[in-house]
Order: structure tokens, then C-alpha cells, then sequence
């Protein structure tokens, strides 16, 4: 399964052996007849020794790093010049899609291997790196490789538990990685050069355009609430109306002024995902609900104003029905600003191929977050149909992962590191 074909006009020199990749990567799955492949587990560690397989096929030095990760070093045109980091993930949400997070992976690799095939160094190093947790699904963290390559990680994610009371720490040394070396990954800002990640879009704007490619702003900044409504139960037939203090029907006007308080500010987006009602019989007034927020948008300015408002709002429902309102923030993430000359390199790359360079924010958070508190990072969005992700119906194209590819190459062949 060569990625070494030689481009030609009109054909697709790169697309067809990256697509026949991911599909083999998908098979490493802790499930038969669905995609699901979650940190350290057995399905990890064959998918990171394939990876490894294909980084050394391309002419890479690739190890396994003390918190998991996949790690290819491609060396300059002498060793040991700073890296450019390409890359993303290779663990997947239960029944995934295949091409969330290891499209990036593969098409770095892609772009590697044909460097490669050409003989070429450049005037810096690069380093592919496949990431083994992004989406924190087996564990109560996450982004645990990529904070550990930009040394954030906290040594205390070795203590995490899933949901069988397995220790996160014990498992890393079986999977052939070290907790107590985590911070010793971490790279120096003089040894990387930036972090670009090239990821589906998730979302349906490219295509709605009609555009392969996009190049991302900034990622959104996002809060996460749990909210807690106590109203009183009561007979469903005996309490009239105007004297209930009815909880679901207060939630329900707020998850209504949630919406309302998103709609009226440009990029922020809102959503109630989960909601819980107490006690849930037929026949009685509802007398607690629990529901949550997500709140993002790419300008933590516009969300924090939002927050303020979303606030102000559900209080003054909860006063005006007559219901207690909590409301727990658990969760907040400040936006990633992309960097602008980043930006502008991938802009110019796209329109080398003859296509327009649509700017637009990422509504999914990435491993590019943590990498921005050690170095400049970029991302490239290719259209994935319908906007779905974390789906099995995630699809992308030959052409656009071809073309996603060659934009990359022309990409680091223009790339100026002074």
C-alpha cells in the first residue's frame, strides 16, 4: 500500500492510498462490527504499532512516547533543526467515523512519504504525531497527549479511573509508555517551529459553499454548566394550574431563553443536551429537573456576554415561576486564536490550486488547543458530507483527501522557517 505515486496532471496521485489506509486504521476497533478504539486499550496499541509501521515506511524514526502518543521524526536537511509539528489523533469516540482525528494523522504521514520518495529535506525537521486521547472518552481527562507534548499536562492524570476502576498510570505502562516521564516530554518552544493539524470539518459549512478546503480562525472558547431547577411535585389531576410551581415547565422556557440568548449574538452557539426530570411518572407535576449547557463561540468576549445574559435570564424565569435555580460551571475553556501567519501560509497553499481560501472558526475543540501554549498553530478543514461527525457516516472524498494532500506539500515547500 504505497503512497508513492507519482503526481501527475488529472490524476489522484495521493488520495487513493490514503483512503485505502484509514480504512485499514478503522479496523483496529474494540468492537466487531462498529468503530471504537479508546485510550491504551488493545485496539490503541494495534492501530499505534501500524501507525508506527507506516512512519517508518516513509523514512521516519517513529517511537511510542511516554504518554502514548505516536511520535515520526523526519529529519531537515541536517539533523537536528527545529520541527515543524504535523498531526492529530488516532483514538475515536464509540461508534466513530473514520477520518475524525486519523485523517490528519495519515495524510501528515502521506505528505512525509513523499518528501521521502523524492529525496528531499528541507530546511527544517518534521514530526508527525499521532495523539492517543482527544476525545476523552475512557477516561475523565482529556487532551492528555498533546498537553504533554507542550508540557501543561498535570502528573496527576496518572491517578484517573475509568469506568472499571482501572488506573490510567498502570495501564500507560503496559501500554509501553511512562507517567512518571510525562513532563519529560515535553518540547522546548526553541525546538518547534508551530503545530499544523488538518481535521474534518465536522460541520457543514464547507460544503453548504461548495469549498474542499477551509482555513480555521480560531477555536472556540467553551462553558459547560449543569443546571438544577426545584420546583414542588404534585398530583398531576389536583394542583390547578396557576398555583404549580411546575420545574419542567420552567426548564423548558429556559432552555428556550438559552437558545434566544444565542441566536442574538453572531458565532456563539448554545445547547441543552442532556435533561433529567424528577420524578418522572405520568400523573406528577414535575418537582426537579437537571439539564445542561454547552456555550462556544470563537470570541470569548461575545461568549462571556452571552454567559452574562443566559444568566440573567434563567434567574428571572426561575423568580418568575417560583422555582429555585442552581446552575454549576463546570467546565470553562478559553478560545485558541490560530496563527495569522499560519493562516495566511495555508490561504496561499489553496489558492495555488486554484480554489478560494474561506476562513471560518472551529466549533470542536482539537489537540491544536493545548499545542498553543507551546507554539503557533494552524488548521485546514476538509468538507466531510452533511456536516456529520462522531458518526459512522462521516464520509469525505478521494478528490478532496487528494487534494488535502497536495495543499499540505505545496504547504511545507513554501514554508519559511527563518
Amino acid at each position: 500500500m504505497s503512497l508513492g505515486t507519482a503526481p501527475t496532471k488529472n490524476t489522484l496521485a495521493y488520495g487513493p492510498a490514503l483512503m485505502e489506509r484509514l480504512d485499514a486504521l478503522a479496523r483496529f476497533s474494540e468492537e466487531p462490527d462498529r468503530l471504537t478504539r479508546t485510550f491504551l486499550s488493545p485496539a490503541h496499541r494495534q492501530a499505534a504499532d501500524q501507525v508506527l509501521a507506516w512512519m517508518r515506511e516513509a523514512g521516519m524514526a517513529a517511537r511510542t512516547d511516554a504518554a502514548g502518543n505516536v511520535v515520526g521524526r523526519y529529519e531537515g536537511d541536517r539533523p537536528g533543526l527545529p520541527a515543524l509539528l504535523l498531526g492529530s489523533h488516532i483514538d475515536t469516540v464509540r461508534d466513530a467515523g473514520k477520518y475524525d482525528g486519523n485523517l490528519g494523522v495519515l495524510a501528515a504521514v502521506a505528505v512525509v512519504d513523499e518528501l521521502h520518495r523524492r529525496g528531499e529535506r528541507l530546511p527544517f525537521a518534521i514530526e508527525v504525531l499521532g495523539f492517543g486521547d482527544e476525545e476523552g472518552v475512557r477516561f475523565p481527562v482529556t487532551l492528555t497527549g498533546s498537553n504533554t507534548v507542550a508540557g501543561t499536562v498535570d502528573p496527576a492524570v496518572a491517578d484517573a479511573l475509568d469506568d472499571d476502576g482501572l488506573r490510567l498510570g498502570d495501564l500507560l505502562r503496559e501500554f509501553g509508555g511512562d507517567p512518571d516521564r510525562l513532563k519529560a516530554e515535553a518540547r522546548r518552544p526553541e525546538d518547534v517551529l508551530g503545530y499544523v493539524e488538518l481535521h474534518i470539518e465536522q460541520g457543514p459549512v464547507l460544503e453548504a459553499e461548495g469549498l474542499p478546503l477551509g482555513v480555521v480562525t480560531a477555536i472556540n472558547g467553551a462553558a459547560r454548566y449543569n443546571a438544577t431547577v426545584r420546583g414542588m411535585a404534585g398530583h398531576a389531576g389536583t394542583v390547578p394550574m396557576d398555583l404549580r410551581r411546575d420545574a419542567l415547565a420552567a426548564a423548558a422556557s429556559m432552555v428556550l431563553a438559552i437558545e434566544r440568548c444565542a441566536q442574538g449574538r453572531r458565532e456563539v452557539v448554545a445547547t441543552v443536551g442532556r435533561l433529567e426530570v424528577q420524578p418522572d411518572a405520568v400523573n406528577v407535576i414535575p418537582g426537579a429537573v437537571r439539564f445542561t449547557i454547552d456555550i462556544r463561540a470563537p470570541d470569548d468576549a461575545d461568549r462571556l456576554a452571552a454567559m452574562a445574559e443566559m444568566t440573567a435570564a434563567l434567574e428571572g424565569i426561575a423568580r418568575g415561576r417560583g422555582v429555585e435555580l442552581t446552575l454549576d460551571r463546570y467546565y470553562d475553556a478559553d478560545a485558541v486564536r490560530c496563527d495569522p501567519a499560519l493562516m495566511e501560509r495555508l490561504e496561499t497553499a489553496i489558492r495555488r490550486h486554484g480554489l478560494p481560501a474561506r476562513r471560518l472558526p472551529s466549533g470542536a475543540g482539537h489537540d491544536a488547543m493545548a499545542m498553543a501554549s507551546l507554539t503557533p498553530v494552524g488548521m485546514l478543514f476538509l468538507r466531510c458530507r452533511g456536516g456529520i461527525s462522531h458518526n459512522p457516516a462521516e464520509s469525505i472524498t478521494v478528490e478532496d483527501a487528494d487534494l488535502a494532500v497536495r495543499v499540505l506539500l505545496d504547504f511545507l515547500h513554501q514554508y519559511d522557517p527563518a
